[in-house]
């Protein structure tokens, strides 16, 4: 039995996902779904963040060590999540069996003004070193998220705010993580698991070309889903499960990857 493992990105903790686990769990059925932290974040927000990518990747492996999931794991990460999956399937790459990559960005490959937009500087940091949780959350919301309802909006950032005032992340914490992501070099050839990339077109974060440019150098799988933001889960979790399902047929046999 192979084991499924979580990524969120800058700032995010595991509660972030919403109900999208409890869906991919009825997909995968009896295969475990792990939720990984990292430290500054969520119930880690006491501890200081780690300087470096590797550093994440290396705390994960010892998370699942600790818990006595043995490799290799199906590891499913967004954004900075991706950059730690990718540095973890360099360093290890018995560990990872499949990657789903969904809205990253990787240096030297993805320049910088494709990495953050740059008409979201000024407001991102200014929101981010100085606004409060309210307007914070309300503003990664903004950013990460195509959602036209409302309402659900509404109550996605309630959620979010009370998230991160029983776990708020320290500025020192934040801006250790935004360092640790720009400073990340990936890799020149992809790792040797399977890959597949995902990103919403309408993605204000982070310019869709990132994943394209990634999935034509590296000569992997890339889906698009055309009215999706940064937050491909949050805006659509079932397109999400759909290609994964769609692609795992394409790319595997074995019955580890059986639909069920």
């Amino acid at each position: 039995m192979t084991t499924w493992v979580l990524l969120r990105g800058l700032m995010r903790e595991s509660r972030h996902w919403g109900d999208f686990p409890h869906q991919l769990q009825r997909v995968i059925g009896d295969e475990d779904i792990i939720c990984i932290d990292f430290p500054g974040n969520g119930p880690l927000n006491k501890q200081q963040s780690l300087a470096s990518v590797p550093e994440m990747a290396k705390h994960c492996q010892q998370q699942l060590q600790a818990k006595g999931l043995p490799p290799p794991y199906h590891v499913l990460a967004i954004s900075l999540g991706a950059m730690v999956a990718v540095s973890w399937a360099e360093s290890f790459p018995d560990d990872i069996k499949s990657l789903v990559m969904i809205n990253t960005s990787l240096a030297p490959h993805n320049p910088f003004y494709e990495r953050l937009r740059p008409q979201n500087y000024p407001r991102l940091l200014r929101t981010l070193m100085f606004g409060n949780t309210q307007k914070r959350e309300s503003l990664i919301l903004q950013l990460t998220s195509r959602l036209t309802d409302k309402k659900t909006a509404s109550t996605v950032i309630d959620q979010w705010v009370h998230y991160a005032r029983e776990y708020p992340i320290s500025r020192k914490n934040i801006l250790r993580q935004l360092r640790a992501a720009s400073q990340f070099q990936a890799p020149e050839r992809p790792p040797t698991s399977a890959i597949l990339m995902l990103a919403g077109r309408q993605d204000q974060l982070v310019d869709m070309h990132c994943s394209q440019t990634l999935a034509d150098k590296w000569q992997v799988n890339l889906r698009i889903h055309d009215k999706a933001g940064h937050d491909l889960p949050l805006d659509d979790a079932q397109w999400v499960i759909t290609a994964i399902q769609e692609w795992r047929r394409d790319v595997f046999s074995d019955k580890d990857f059986d639909v069920a």
